[in-house]
C-alpha cells in the first residue's frame, strides 16, 4: 500500500483514505486489513498519520470496540461516496463483462443454491458467477457484489430494490431413529428430544403454534449460530431443528431427516432478492433474478443430487 503524494496536494494519500474507508465500513482495523490484503499495523499506521495530517480525531479506541468520532462519521460518509465515484468511472470505461457476483447467507447457500447451480450454469455457460457466503449485510458498490438474497423484512437500505423469493415458514425435522422410541404421533410433539436452535431461536414461537400454550424450553437445548448447522445436527440425530421446506426437501426425500408432526410456523419474514436500483451488470443480474424466481417456484421439490 505504498504510494507517493506531493507536499503541495492538499489530499491525504490515496491508501490512508482506503484504509480509512475499510475501517469505517468494518469498524475494525483487523477486518479492515483482511480485506485490503495488508497488516493490521499497516492500518493503524494510515490511520494514525491521517488524523495527524487533518489534525482531528477519526475513530474513540475502546477496549473491544472502535467507533467513529462525530468528525469520522462525517469524513468517513463523504469518502465512502467518493470511492463510489471512482469505482463507478472504473467500470464504466471497461468492457462490460459476464462476471457477477451472489451475496447469500451461508445456509441459504449450502442448502438451497449450490444444490440448484448445475442447472443454471448449463442454462447460462456464458456468465462468470461468483458467490460470497456471509452473514454480514454487503456493501454493493465496495464489496463488488452485483445482487443478494437476504433473510428479513424490506426495506435493506437506500438505493436498494427488494423482491421476495419466498415467504419464511418453518417446519421440524429429525433423523428418523431420533424418534424410533416416540410414537410417531401427530397430535403430540415429542417431549423427550433435544430441541436444536439457530441463531434465530424460533422454538418458542413453534411450540405455542403446536400445543396452544405459551411454549416452554424446559428440556436439552443445543444452539448454532446458522441454520445450517442445526439441519447437519438433526441429521446425526442430536435432536430437533427447525427449517424451511426448501432447505431440507432433499434430505427428507433421501430418508436423512423425516418431518416432525404437521405445524408450519410463519415467521413474517421471508428471502428477498436484493439488487441495486441502478445494477453495473443489468442483463446478468436480470438473467439471475430470473431463474432464482424459477427455482423457488418449485423450492418445495426435491431436488435431484
Amino acid at each position: 500500500m505504498n504510494d507517493s503524494k506531493d507536499s503541495n496536494d492538499p489530499l491525504p494519500s490515496l491508501n490512508a483514505l482506503r484504509a480509512f474507508e475499510a475501517a469505517s465500513r468494518h469498524l475494525s482495523f483487523r477486518r479492515a486489513a483482511e480485506a485490503l490484503g495488508v497488516t493490521e499495523g499497516a492500518i493503524g499506521q494510515h490511520i494514525r498519520g491521517l488524523e495527524s495530517e487533518l489534525g482531528v480525531k477519526l475513530f474513540e479506541r475502546r477496549p473491544r470496540a472502535l467507533i467513529l468520532t462525530d468528525n469520522g462519521q462525517l469524513y468517513a460518509s463523504t469518502v465512502r461516496r467518493a470511492f463510489d465515484l471512482l469505482i463507478d468511472a472504473t467500470r464504466a470505461i471497461r468492457p462490460q463483462s459476464l462476471k457477477i457476483a451472489i451475496s447469500v447467507t451461508p445456509t441459504f447457500a449450502a442448502k438451497w443454491l449450490i444444490p440448484r447451480l448445475p442447472d443454471f450454469t448449463n442454462m447460462h455457460p456464458g456468465i462468470d458467477l461468483r458467490i460470497v457466503a456471509s452473514d454480514r449485510l454487503s456493501h454493493f458498490q465496495s464489496d463488488g457484489v452485483d445482487i443478494a438474497v437476504r433473510y428479513g423484512s424490506p426495506p435493506f437500505g437506500p438505493g436498494l430494490a427488494a423482491d421476495l423469493l419466498f415467504e419464511d415458514v418453518l417446519i421440524a425435522v429429525a433423523h428418523p431413529r431420533l424418534l424410533a422410541d416416540q410414537a410417531r404421533d401427530h397430535d403430540r410433539f415429542p417431549d423427550k428430544v433435544a430441541l436444536l436452535h439457530d441463531a434465530h431461536s424460533m422454538w418458542p414461537q413453534y411450540l405455542t403454534r403446536v400445543t396452544g400454550r405459551p411454549g416452554t424450553l424446559d428440556r436439552k437445548n443445543i444452539r448454532f449460530n446458522q441454520t445450517a448447522l442445526a439441519v447437519d445436527a438433526a441429521m446425526e440425530g442430536q435432536g430437533i431443528a427447525l427449517a424451511h421446506p426448501a432447505f431440507v426437501s432433499r434430505d427428507i426425500a433421501a430418508g436423512r431427516l423425516v418431518r416432525v408432526g404437521d405445524a408450519e410456523l410463519l415467521t413474517g419474514a421471508g428471502f428477498y432478492i436484493v439488487t441495486p436500483r441502478k445494477p453495473v451488470h443489468r442483463e446478468p443480474v436480470a438473467t439471475l433474478r430470473e431463474w432464482l424466481h424459477g427455482q423457488a417456484a418449485s423450492a418445495l421439490s426435491p431436488v435431484s443430487s
